[in-house]
């Protein structure tokens, strides 16, 4: 007889955390980060089939949550000023469901925001920001396993 899978095991986004510096983000709604792979074609004697070799990695993500304070705009806005370099920070998502096999924390390296949200505003609207990323580097520093 198959086993058939335990629903109460899915890891639900309610338990997502995110922080910043070390700062749990109270307000964020939604995180995503990937890592693309960049595979060369190798064409080779002896076959039709194109092979592939790895080449670079690019790490994307976005941060989405409603607007509460000025932080992330205070943090980035120093890369306006004509003599500064790129803003660097870190980032660890956290999903910690308790009726999960565990909790994963994935630490994201050299993270470097590729938009500064300035003003995005409505009359009657909650406020929502959207902040894209570029990282470099990932460590897997908590997985979830089953037992």
């Amino acid at each position: 007889m198959a086993d058939f899978l335990d629903t109460s095991r899915i890891v639900n986004g309610h338990y997502g955390y995110l922080y910043l510096e070390g700062e749990w983000q109270t307000n964020v709604t939604a995180v995503t980060a990937d890592v693309e792979p960049d595979y060369k074609e190798v064409l080779v004697c002896g076959t039709r089939w194109t092979q592939h070799k790895l080449g670079s990695l690019k790490g994307t993500g976005t941060i989405t949550g409603f607007k509460v304070t000025s932080d992330l705009i205070q943090l980035n806005l120093p890369i306006t000023d004509d003599r500064r370099g790129a803003v660097v920070t870190e980032l660890i998502t956290k999903l910690d469901d308790p009726e999960a096999f565990g909790y994963e924390r994935i630490r994201l390296k050299n993270v470097k925001f590729t938009k500064i949200a300035l003003a995005n505003w409505k009359a009657g609207d909650l406020i929502e920001d959207e902040w894209p990323f570029v990282f470099e580097g990932v460590e897997l520093l908590d997985p979830i396993e089953a037992d």
